[in-house]
C-alpha cells in the first residue's frame, strides 16, 4: 500500500476490492488514490476546500467541492458500497445528520474521528487547565475546526442508541494499533466500520 496516514491506511485495507465508495471530506485524495490504484474501487470524493479539491483533481480524482452537511441529501440512496468521513466528524455541524445520509448512501459507512478522552487530553486540562495541542489536534482552540469534541465511548453510546451495527473498530495509540480494552482512555484515534 502507498504510505498513507495510519487511520487512512486501516480504512484502505479494510474496503472490498472493487467497491464503489464515497469519500466525504477526502482532503487531497490521497485515500481516493490509493483505494482507485490498489484495490481497483470506483472512488469518489467530496470536499469542502477548493485548494484540496484541485489537489485531488490534478491526480486525476473524480472529487467535487462541496459540504457534508449539505450537500450529502443530494446522493441517492444505497448508490456506494461504503461512505466514508475520515476526521471530519467533529467538523460537522450536524454530525447526527451526516451520520444519517452516510449510512443512507452506503451500505457500510467508515467514520473516523480524534477521541477528546484521551489520557494526553485530559492531563492537559486537568494539569495546565488548557485545550491541547498535540499531533493529532495540532492546533489552538481559536483555530481548529474541531466543533463537537467526541469521545470514543460517547460515540459508542451514540450508534448503540441509534441501533447501528459496529462490524468493526480499530483504535490508535499514535500509529500503532492498540486494544479495545479502555480504548476511551489509551487511544488517540478511532476507526468504526458501521451499517444498519
Amino acid at each position: 500500500m502507498t504510505a498513507l496516514r495510519p487511520d487512512l491506511a486501516i480504512i484502505a485495507a479494510n474496503v472490498r476490492p472493487g467497491s464503489r465508495v464515497l469519500d466525504v471530506g477526502c482532503g487531497d485524495g490521497a485515500l481516493m488514490a490509493a483505494l482507485r490504484d490498489e484495490r481497483g474501487c470506483d472512488a469518489r470524493g467530496l470536499e469542502l476546500d477548493p485548494v484540496d479539491v484541485a489537489s485531488a483533481v490534478g491526480r486525476g480524482l473524480s472529487v467535487i467541492q462541496g459540504d457534508a452537511d449539505t450537500d450529502l441529501a443530494d446522493y441517492p440512496d444505497a448508490s456506494f458500497d461504503y461512505a466514508i468521513l475520515s476526521q471530519t466528524l467533529q467538523t460537522t455541524m450536524r454530525p447526527h445528520v451526516v451520520l444519517d445520509h452516510l449510512l443512507r448512501i452506503g451500505e457500510r459507512a467508515v467514520v473516523s474521528f480524534p477521541n477528546f478522552a484521551h489520557w494526553r487530553v485530559r492531563v492537559s486540562l486537568l494539569w495546565g487547565g488548557r485545550m491541547p495541542v498535540t499531533r493529532l489536534l495540532p492546533v489552538a482552540w481559536y483555530e481548529t475546526p474541531n466543533i463537537h469534541h467526541v469521545t470514543i465511548d460517547d460515540f459508542r453510546a451514540y450508534v448503540r442508541e441509534r441501533g447501528i451495527t459496529v462490524e468493526q473498530a480499530w483504535f490508535l495509540s499514535g500509529d500503532q494499533l492498540t486494544s479495545a480494552a479502555a480504548a476511551n482512555f489509551r487511544a488517540e484515534h478511532a476507526v468504526f466500520l458501521l451499517r444498519r
